[in-house]
């Protein structure tokens, strides 16, 4: 029987249902795991839950989210109770509801009613406009998860994270610079161009160049990372390549079918692509993740 993670935040995006390939790669020891680009955290919290870490930290640019966070992490039961009240409160006028909670987060920027839009909005899909305003619209097919689902899952993450975890909302570049070589980074950027096509943002966009100039500093201070960084769908790629100087191993995870391939009846899979770090490398038992490779067909690597 396989256990599931708990995951309170859907997040478009979200490495929850690979993040056990990804721990694969990881070294034997090491002090802290470290998301710059949090999200959903999804990584920490398989890492907590299978214990492979016991340090955290995570961080993200959006800080309602990183807020979020901290609330569920060190205060569950407040975020349980407005969560309930906020969910039943929708019954009878779900859309209407929903711009109204909407709205209100815009103004006030509350983490309650962050975790109630993430909850219920389309394809679990973080946007904004150009002037920071959460602007997605409601999925009107369902009335976003449960309470008591959302409660086993809060109380949960509680559990795996609090006394264990510090929480910021900064630069991805400040967290970089205070890491050490006794640490493990994992990083899960925003996919190439989300900034620029079409028509919305996260809340806050990488600079391809600044993030490789990043990745070679790491690589100077040999600090172990694994980096997700897009992938392909079929033989369709996503995004500009690493450059080779890098010298960063290339390893594809099955992501399993894709769900646009799955609503058109085509056999296409999603290919995710994470990149290791020299340094990592180094510490890490290849001939245990070849066999790996070969066991499960999961990965597929290249040098």
């Amino acid at each position: 029987m396989t256990m599931k993670l708990p995951h309170p935040i859907p997040y478009q995006g979200s490495k929850r249902n690979i993040a056990d390939k990804i721990l694969c790669f990881y070294p034997e020891k090491f002090d802290r795991l470290i998301e710059p680009f949090a999200g959903s955290a999804a990584i920490s919290i398989a890492s907590a839950f299978f214990f492979k870490a016991n340090n955290f930290v995570i961080n993200d640019i959006n800080r309602p989210l990183i807020n979020l966070w901290n609330m569920m992490i060190n205060h569950p039961q407040y975020m349980i109770s407005q969560y309930h009240d906020i969910w039943n409160g929708q019954h009878g006028n779900e859309e209407e509801y929903y711009y109204e909670i909407r709205n209100r987060f815009n103004e006030t920027q509350q983490p309650e009613y962050l975790l109630f839009l993430l909850a219920k909005c389309v394809k679990a899909a973080v946007r904004y406009n150009a002037l920071g305003k959460f602007n997605q619209s409601p999925d009107k097919r369902r009335l976003g998860r449960n309470p008591r689902m959302m409660q086993n899952d809060i109380l949960s993450v509680s559990q795996l994270l609090k006394g264990r975890t510090e929480v910021y909302s900064t630069d991805y570049s400040f967290i970089l610079e205070n890491a050490t070589s006794d640490d493990l980074i994992y990083m899960d950027p925003p996919y190439q161009g989300t900034g620029q096509n079409g028509g919305f943002n996260y809340a806050g966009n990488i600079d391809f160049d600044d993030l490789v100039l990043s990745l070679f500093q790491l690589n100077q201070r040999d600090i172990p990372y694994i980096l997700s960084f897009d992938g392909r769908t079929g033989d369709k790629s996503f995004g500009k390549s690493l450059p080779d100087v890098l010298n960063l191993t290339k390893v594809e995870i099955n992501a399993g079918r894709s769900t646009q391939a799955t609503l058109l009846n085509r056999e296409e899979y999603t290919f995710e692509a994470v990149f290791l770090s020299p340094s990592l490398m180094k510490r890490i038992d290849k001939q245990k993740i070849k066999q790996s490779y070969c066991q499960h067909e999961l990965f597929s690597c290249y040098g």
